[in-house]
C-alpha cells in the first residue's frame, strides 16, 4: 500500500479510517499485481493502467467502487454513474465482508472495461477482459 493511501486512510475519522484500512488491505492482498495510487484525491488500484477498484469517503459512508462492477452480476453491488461502475457503501467496519470483497476483486481482475482509453475512444467503453 502506498504511503499516500495510508495518509488518506489516517485522515478519516476513526470509524471511517478502520473501514478504509480494511478495504486497502483486502485489495492489496487480492490484487497483488495492481498499482495503487491517489487518483482524483482517492485511493485507486490499476491493472495495466486501467482503474479497477477504489474507495472514497462520502458524507455519510465510505464508498467502494468497481469501475467494471455492473458486469460482475453480483448481489450487493449497486450501479453507479452512466458507464459500467458499481458500488457498495459502508458505515461501519463490521459491514465489510472479506469473502464478498475477495469474490468481487477476483471478478475485477477478470472483467474489465477500457476506462484507460475512454477519452481517446470518445466516451466509448470496450471490454478488454
Amino acid at each position: 500500500m502506498q504511503i499516500e493511501t495510508q495518509t488518506y486512510n489516517q485522515s478519516q475519522s476513526p470509524a471511517d479510517a478502520a473501514i478504509c484500512q480494511l478495504l486497502a488491505e483486502l485489495i492489496d492482498a487480492n490484487l497483488p499485481k495492481a498499482e495503487n495510487k491517489i487518483w482524483h484525491a482517492h485511493p485507486v488500484w490499476f491493472l495495466d493502467g486501467n482503474p479497477v477498484v477504489g474507495y472514497s469517503k462520502l458524507k455519510d459512508s465510505v464508498r467502494l467502487l468497481f469501475w467494471s462492477g455492473q458486469s460482475f452480476d453480483e448481489p450487493g453491488l449497486s450501479p453507479e454513474g452512466k458507464f459500467k461502475a458499481a458500488e457498495k457503501r459502508y458505515t461501519s467496519v463490521e459491514q465489510v465482508k472479506a469473502a464478498e470483497i475477495k469474490r468481487w476483486l477476483k471478478k475485477a481482475a477478470a472483467i474489465q472495461w477500457d476506462y484507460k482509453n475512454i477519452v481517446k475512444n470518445k466516451g466509448r467503453l470496450d471490454r478488454i477482459k
